[in-house]
Formats: structure tokens, sequence, C-alpha cells
């Protein structure tokens, strides 16, 4: 049967790696490790002498499906590194939006603790101590990490600083969405820049941020990181044209010819009248014009030996030297 997370990151459709492992958004590699050689033991049948056929198969497909792709992403240093400049992304996104949706008693707190990194941890680490300990409480469980991942994202980019301005609800059913107005209220978080009509700081869009990162690697000469950037800035926003018509220009400079059309005509797609991509396409189409006569048999010129040279350079080097 497939298994489903509808909380927290995985809410807003982003699948939460650190959650299934029941390890912290900043955890490094050690830990990492740790924590899944804890859980395959847990999971092993060894372990599972006791537990039904259905708990084994559940035991099973826990495993496979969900901790041992989380396992490969996170312990992959480009994998990693990919995944967390995603996580910041949509940590960036969630509290510029201000709209987190329900969240439960435990994230709920998190967003009012006054030191909310040292209550991040002490409730993540909690809840990984019983995670895959009752094949039936999991998929809850890792819910409820996932939810307290968000929470953490949103207090660590500033959106979630305002709530702690506004009167305390202690119900479990109290929806942070619902109390979004109180956020106009000033806080320490919001006062190093102007705010927005919901209170939070202005931002640049997660893509825009990327870009002007990607401009900043590119004077510094380093193309490989500002490919990085922009691949980011298009998984979360598919149809931003600047990113793809800069990509585009990248790949050209790189002698990538058709990587760069792709990202030329997908920028185009988008934004017919994308400058960067227009002129992008004309340096293509000189660039396939210029191969194609350097391949005609026509571009040879006529009084060449008919059996010398090889070619364009070829007949004309070969005519010099008959000459002499």
């Amino acid at each position: 049967m497939p298994i489903q997370v509808e909380r927290g990151l995985f809410k807003v459709d982003f699948f939460d790696h650190h959650a299934i492992l029941g390890v912290g958004i900043d955890a490094e590699v050690k830990e990492i490790r740790k924590r899944y050689l804890k859980i395959a033991r847990l999971l092993h049948p060894d372990s599972l002498l006791q537990a039904s056929d259905a708990e084994k198969q559940q035991a099973n497909e826990f495993l496979s499906k969900l901790v041992n792709p989380a396992y490969k992403k996170l312990s992959d240093e480009k994998e990693r590194t990919e995944y967390a400049a995603l996580l910041r992304l949509m940590g960036q996104k969630v509290s510029r939006k201000g709209e987190f949706g329900d969240l439960g008693e435990p994230a709920q707190q998190l967003m009012k603790a006054s030191d909310y990194e040292a209550a991040y941890l002490a409730a993540v680490n909690q809840l990984a101590d019983t995670l895959y300990t009752s094949m039936d409480k999991v998929v809850d469980t890792i819910g409820t990490i996932s939810e307290l991942n968000l929470a953490y994202l949103i207090r660590k980019h500033g959106g979630g600083a305002s709530s702690t301005a506004k009167p305390a609800a202690s119900t479990s059913t109290t929806s942070l969405k619902s109390t979004a107005p109180a956020t106009s209220a000033p806080t320490s978080a919001s006062a190093s820049a102007p705010s927005s009509t919901t209170g939070f700081t202005q931002r640049l869009s997660p893509a825009e941020q990327c870009y002007k990162r990607a401009e900043g690697y590119l004077k510094a000469e380093n193309q490989a990181k500002a490919i990085l950037e922009l691949r980011d800035a298009i998984k979360m926003e598919p149809n931003n044209a600047k990113c793809h018509s800069m990509l585009g220009t990248i790949y050209l400079s790189q002698n990538q010819i058709t990587m760069a059309r792709i990202h030329f005509n997908k920028a185009l797609e988008i934004e017919p009248h994308n400058e960067e991509a227009l002129k992008g396409k004309k340096q293509l189409d000189k660039v396939a014009a210029g191969k194609a006569t350097a391949a005609s048999p026509k571009s040879a010129p006529k009084s060449a030996p008919p059996n010398k040279g090889g070619g364009l350079f070829g007949g004309l080097f070969g005519g010099g030297n008959k000459k002499k």
C-alpha cells in the first residue's frame, strides 16, 4: 500500500527526508548515519521475531520506500547539498507567504518558544526515540516531526518571530493561519527592513534570490555554482524566464549548444520578448550557420586540385603549393 504523510513539509509538496530519519534539519552526516543504522536494526526481520506478518511487511515497506531513499539522499554530498538548497528556498517561501496551515501542539509550542533552536532539537530527539518502535504510529510520528521542521524553518527565516507577539493559544486546535492578522505587530525580526501588509519582512522570491546569487558567482567567474543556483531556482519556479535565459547564456559560453538551445527556447516560450534569450538564439543561429558553411562542399574553391587538400583550408594551402 502507498505510504502517505500529509502534514508539515509534506503538506506543501516537499518530501521531508529529515523527518523520515528523525534527525534535525541541520544534522551532520555522522548523526544521520547513526540514526539510519538504528532504524535499520529496528526494522530488520531479526528484530521483529514477535511481530505479525502484517507488521513485518509494513516494516519492510518503511525501510525500502522511506528510510533507504532518505538516507541515500542525505548521505551523498552532492545530493545533500542540492536538497539543503531546496529546503532553504522552501523555508524562505513558506515564511514569506505567512500561510502555515494547521500545526499540531508541538509545532505551535515551537512557534512561541523563546529559544526555538534548543526547543526544536529537544522535541525532535524525543520523537526520534519512539520512531519505528510501533508500526501503526510511524506515519503520525513522521508527520509530527515534519511539522516541527516546518515551524523551525519559519522561525529560522523570520516568519514566525511575530507569532511570539500575539496572545498565546493553548489549545491544539488553534490554527496559525487563522491568527495571521496579528502578525502585523512590530517585532525585532522585522525591524531591520520594511514590512509587508502581512507583517513579514519584504524579500525577493526564492528564484530571484537564486538569480542574484548566480549573478554574483558569474562576476566571480564561478559558472559551476551559478548553474547550481539557477537549477535550484528552476526547480522552485519552472517558468522563470530570467533563470532559463541566464542558464542558456552560460551553456552557450561553454559551447554546450544543445543545453543552451533548450533553455533559450524555454525562456522564449515563457516570455517571447526576453532580450537575453533572443540575443542568445541569434548567436546560436550564427554558430549553426558557421558550422554548415564549413561542412558544405560548395565552400571549397573551384580551382583546387581534385585529389589534394581535404576541405576548405587544405584546398587553399594546396593551391599555394602548386604555384611553387
